[in-house]
């Protein structure tokens, strides 16, 4: 029997979802108008799916959890579950997409289905429509889901026309079945074990510096234990989200990297600790001090010129950052030459690289206590991380689908463990969009966030006079 097992990464991200946080991810892409007929488009996606198998497979748990869940294929697949149809009420602007948004994602997804879902929406002004691609972190990482969204749309208005291809399921393993290859594998797992360390051996001097890169790291992590101040963006998650965007464009990060130094993500960074502050003003609340945020980073293969290559597989491959936003520095430039020197500090400690170590030892831990672990963690008070920002670099070229252009994209990213913001950047065709995703209940003043991260860019531009 051939069974492919999720990562532990992977796995992690069914584990820490509950009814309060849904841990897809997404984007919504408005495109020029008119809208395609929809059969067009379902018959379109299904052509593709033979190149993302992923998406015609469910999750099954291995019986008393003995072991991490399978992807097997689903038996009952049908598209039409999974394409939906929708339209936006008159104006249709960008409070009506947002607020459809938010109506969609609060929604979690069918585990008993492939978990991914398609909306398409018309219905927007000046004759435009929009698509919203919802899927779950589970399936694919950042970067792995921007080769989806390649793979799905066209990278010229000619687009060509193929049917869809007969597909035929594999026959999903019984219960009994998927204990024995885990007991099989768990047999198996010693020898793997010690010849791996024997490999090691082999070669005492790389093993030694990746042990000490692992160790720097850890070491540059234990500050995390510390709380950070009592802030108004932590506490408890309801059910419902918020979500809102801004913009920007690269020709404007690189004239403020060609003015004041730093690195693209820096400059990002900087326009959102701009953002992070206007809001604790307007809340009346104190900004002598630091927001941490969580900075996941690809640790995919790269290739010469730094591009992520992919690997084959779909898992996901990131670890994380801990950065500090020095939210007490009203001066922008301040501020942006305060983060390179610090996010040059946490590459040479090698947070990233302990992190990605630590995801992997969980491996060898059994599946139970890694499901038990992530479960509590989500429900203890947490306060070491007060926001994520997640950069994820997108096709610099226009994507189509039908032959109409997609003329901007916004990204979606999940809230869990009590932080109620969440701040997402994708990068496309010259553009720089922000999403941002709220608490419901505690975030009706995001629309500030938004508006920050756009006058923190421009404050920079305006510096560099």
């Amino acid at each position: 029997m051939d069974v492919e097992r999720m990562s532990p990464l992977d796995a992690s991200f069914l584990h820490i979802e509950d009814d309060v946080s849904h841990m897809h991810i997404a984007s919504v892409g408005i495109f020029e108008g008119p809208e395609p007929p929809f059969n067009a488009i379902v018959a379109m996606i299904d052509s593709k799916l033979p190149l993302v198998p992923r998406y015609r497979q469910v999750v099954r748990k291995v019986p008393l959890e003995l072991g991490r869940p399978v992807w097997v294929d689903d038996p009952h697949f049908k598209i039409e579950y999974h394409l939906r149809h929708s339209g936006l009420p008159t104006p249709g602007g960008e409070a009506e997409l947002q607020k459809l948004v938010e109506r969609v994602m609060s929604q979690p997804l069918d585990r008993a289905k492939p978990l991914w879902e398609i909306w398409v929406v018309g219905g927007l002004e000046n004759g435009q429509w929009a698509m919203i691609s919802k899927v779950h972190h589970a399936m694919v990482d950042g970067v792995s889901g921007t080769d989806l969204l390649a793979v799905i749309m066209d990278i010229s208005p000619e687009h060509s026309e193929s049917e869809p291809q007969p597909w035929r399921p594999r026959p999903s393993p019984s219960g009994g079945q998927l204990v024995t290859e885990t007991i099989m594998r768990l047999m198996r797992s010693p020898y793997e074990q010690v010849r791996a360390l024997r490999a090691t051996a082999r070669v005492p001097r790389q093993a030694m510096r990746q042990i000490g890169e692992v160790v720097k790291g850890l070491s540059a992590m234990s500050g995390l234990v510390r709380s950070t101040p009592v802030s108004s963006l932590n506490g408890p998650l309801g059910p419902h989200r918020r979500y809102a965007w801004a913009s920007s464009s690269v020709a404007d990060v690189k004239a403020v990297r060609r003015a004041h130094g730093g690195t693209f993500n820096d400059v990002v960074l900087a326009a959102i600790t701009h953002g992070f502050r206007d809001l604790l003003l307007s809340r009346g609340e104190e900004v002598d001090r630091v927001l941490r945020t969580l900075v996941p980073v690809s640790v995919r293969p790269r290739d010469a010129s730094g591009k992520a290559v992919g690997d084959g597989t779909l898992q996901n491959q990131v670890s994380a950052m801990f950065a500090e936003l020095p939210i007490g520095i009203a001066d922008p430039v301040e501020c942006l030459h305060a983060i390179t020197s610090q996010m040059e500090g946490l590459k040479e400690s090698k947070q990233a690289v302990a992190a990605e170590a630590l995801t992997s030892m969980s491996g060898f831990a059994p599946s139970m206590l890694l499901a038990l672990g992530m479960r509590l963690a989500t429900r203890l008070p947490q306060r070491n991380v007060n926001t994520v920002t997640t950069n994820v670099p997108g096709p610099q070229i226009p994507l189509y689908v039908q032959g109409r252009r997609m003329l901007e994209v916004y990204p979606y990213v999940p809230l869990a463990v009590q932080v109620r913001l969440g701040v997402a950047i994708f990068s496309y065709d010259g553009q720089v969009n922000f999403g941002i995703t709220g608490d419901y209940d505690t975030t009706a003043d995001i629309g500030i966030l938004g508006r920050g991260f756009e006058e923190g860019m421009k404050a920079l531009l305006k510096a560099n006079g």
